[in-house]
C-alpha cells in the first residue's frame, strides 16, 4: 500500500497508451493511490491522462523545456516532485528506459525493470535471460520503488470521468549539458508499434529494401503497425525503430502476422505475449511455428497477394 506516481509517455500532444498500461501495472498494487505526472508545454496531455480509469490526480509540470521527451531534462523534475511517493512507475518502452533510469540514480535506489506481475507491495516478477526465465524480486524495505512496468503484460485502464488536475513547478534545476536538437523519424499514418492491437512484420526472407513494401501495403490494407525481425533491420530493409523482439520493441497486440521471419528466440521473446500470432514462411521446420497458432507453409510473394485479395 502507498501512493504511486507514474510518469505519462506522450508525444505529439497525444498521450501513449504505454501509460494506460503502466497504470494498470500500478493497479495491480492493492490499496494504493496512483497519481500521473505529465511533463509538457500544455495542458493537452493532462487532460487525457485525467480520464484514465484508476488515477485520483494528475499533476502537469508545464515548461517549455519539457516539449521534448529529453530524459536529462525530465528526470530531475520527476525526482523533485517523487518525495511523496512511495513507488514512482513508467512505461517500460523506450522512453521509459531511457527516462527511469535517471530517477532512480537521482533518488539513490535500485530500479525494478520490466514489472510483469505484482506479488505484494514489494515483490514482482519480472523476465531474465530473453525472456527464458521468471524472476522473483523483492525491493528493500524502507526504500522507494522506483520501476518500469512492462507494457506487453498489461491491458490498458479504460475510461472515467476526469479526475482534479493540478498544475505543479518541481523547482528542480534543468541541465544545460544536453538540448534537444532534432527528431529524425519516418512519417507513417500507420498504428504506433508498441501499441498497436494489430502488428503485421516481415523478415529477411523479403530480400530487399524494395520488396518489404509489401509487408506495408498489406499492414496498411489490414489497418495493422508494420514491424521487422532484427535480420531485416540488419539488412538495411527497414529502420531499426520497426525492429521486433528482445532487442527491439516488445509487443502484446491482439494479432501477430510474421511474414518470412524463422522465429530466432529474441524475436519470440518480444512476440510471445500476442493474442493470435500467424507465421508464413516456405520452410516447414521454422522455430516460428513452435509458437505460431495458425502456420503457412507457402512462398511469401505468392501468399500475401492472395491474402490483400481476400481481405478486399
Amino acid at each position: 500500500m502507498g501512493n504511486i506516481l507514474v510518469i505519462a509517455e506522450h508525444a505529439g500532444g497525444t498521450l501513449n497508451q504505454a501509460t494506460a498500461k503502466c497504470v494498470a501495472c500500478a493497479s495491480s498494487i492493492p490499496g494504493s493511490t496512483i497519481h500521473v505526472l505529465v511533463l509538457a508545454d500544455g495542458q493537452d496531455v493532462a487532460a487525457q491522462a485525467a480520464q484514465l480509469d484508476g488515477v485520483s490526480k494528475v499533476l502537469c509540470a508545464i515548461n517549455p523545456a519539457n516539449a521534448q521527451p529529453l530524459a536529462a531534462v525530465l528526470a530531475p523534475q520527476v525526482a523533485a516532485i517523487a518525495g511523496d511517493y512511495d513507488y514512482v512507475f513508467g512505461p517500460s518502452t523506450t522512453y521509459g528506459k531511457d527516462l527511469m533510469p535517471r530517477v532512480a540514480a537521482l533518488l539513490d535506489v535500485n530500479q525494478l525493470s520490466d514489472i510483469m506481475a505484482v506479488e505484494d507491495a514489494r515483490t514482482v516478477k519480472r523476465p531474465s535471460y530473453a525472456g527464458n526465465a521468471i524472476t522473483t524480486v523483492r525491493g528493500k524495505d524502507g526504500y522507494k520503488v522506483v520501476g518500469t512496468g512492462r507494457a506487453a503484460s498489461y491491458k490498458a485502464v479504460g475510461e472515467q470521468p476526469a479526475c482534479d488536475l493540478d498544475t505543479v513547478d518541481p523547482g528542480a534545476e534543468l541541465p544545460t549539458h544536453s538540448r534537444y536538437v532534432e527528431l529524425q523519424s519516418g512519417a507513417s499514418d500507420r498504428p504506433d508499434l508498441q501499441t498497436a492491437a494489430k502488428v503485421v512484420s516481415g523478415g529477411r526472407a523479403l530480400g530487399s529494401e524494395e520488396s518489404f513494401s509489401i509487408i506495408f501495403d498489406l499492414a496498411d490494407t489490414m489497418g495493422a503497425a508494420g514491424g521487422a525481425s532484427r535480420a531485416a533491420v540488419d539488412a538495411g530493409y527497414v529502420p531499426n525503430e520497426l525492429q521486433v523482439g528482445h532487442t527491439g520493441k516488445i509487443i502484446a497486440p491482439d494479432l501477430y502476422v510474421a511474414i518470412g521471419i524463422s522465429g530466432a528466440i529474441q524475436h519470440l521473446t518480444g512476440i510471445k505475449d500476442a493474442g493470435t500470432i500467424v507465421a508464413i514462411i516456405k520452410d516447414e521446420d521454422a522455430p516460428i511455428f513452435e509458437v505460431a497458432d495458425i502456420g503457412l507453409v507457402g512462398d511469401l510473394f505468392n501468399v500475401i497477394p492472395e491474402l490483400k485479395a481476400a481481405l478486399g
